[in-house]
């Protein structure tokens, strides 16, 4: 096995997810409900959130889907409002999201990118989100690629936008890895004819994800040990 190229999750694999956007979520339903108590139930049930613990439940089916089927899920119960404006609000506040690594990011991928790895980032969220947010992490320019479900090349679990990195660091997707937290990113990275690597901070468990990986590993950090293991 020889790994050429890295491309990353963003949500639940370069920041946790439960500590990124559980918060955020139950704002953005306490905006939408605007008071309205009921409503505010609604919209968490639909977006199957726990009010309770605060917590998006590892079924929630926007873990790992866009900001358009976001809007779709939630627009059912917001009949003053549209899709467009719906999705464009979710992309907005998407970018104001508290990020929180699993590990200093600065030495992880300054280590990968010294070992001649090509790096990229593939998100279902919006490319300004995921600009605005590897920014603000301070880490972009660690990166060759970086695409969200709006950037021309799909999303997942296609394997078209993966296969755009590829192709557009000349590498053969059997040399890429996939690094994600969902079963979306493993079976995009599969269909892809990548090597799958599942990581354990998002909502998924290790049962749910390893039917779909070549390894699990607790969070990016073990990469480099990973990594160091294939190559004896």
């Amino acid at each position: 096995m020889i790994i050429k190229g890295i491309l990353f999750d963003k949500d639940g694999t370069l920041f946790d997810y439960g500590a990124t956007w559980n918060g955020w979520a139950l704002q953005l339903i306490s905006d939408l409900a605007a008071g309205d108590v009921t409503l505010g139930r609604r919209l968490a049930e639909a977006a199957d959130f726990d009010l309770a613990s605060g917590a998006f439940r590892p079924t929630s089916p926007m873990i790992a889907c866009t900001n358009r089927e976001a809007a779709e899920i939630l627009l059912p119960h917001l009949p003053d409002t549209d899709l467009a404006t719906l999705e464009e609000l979710l992309t907005l506040r998407a970018t104001e999201a508290p990020l929180a690594p699993p590990v200093d990011l600065h030495p992880l991928l300054d280590d990968l990118g010294g070992r001649g790895l090509a790096l990229g980032v593939m998100t279902n969220d919006s490319e300004q989100a995921a600009l605005v947010h590897l920014q603000e992490a301070k880490i972009l320019d660690r990166f060759d690629f970086v695409a969200g479900f709006d950037s021309g090349y799909g999303a997942k679990p296609a394997p078209t936008p993966l296969l755009a990195f590829a192709s557009r660091l000349g590498l053969e997707p059997a040399h890429v890895a996939m690094v994600g937290d969902s079963t979306h990113d493993l079976i995009a990275g599969r269909a892809a004819g990548m090597v799958t690597v599942a990581v354990l901070t998002g909502l998924a468990d290790a049962d749910t994800l390893g039917p779909h990986a070549d390894v699990v590993l607790p969070h990016i950090g073990h990469i480099p040990g990973w990594l160091a293991g294939i190559s004896v």
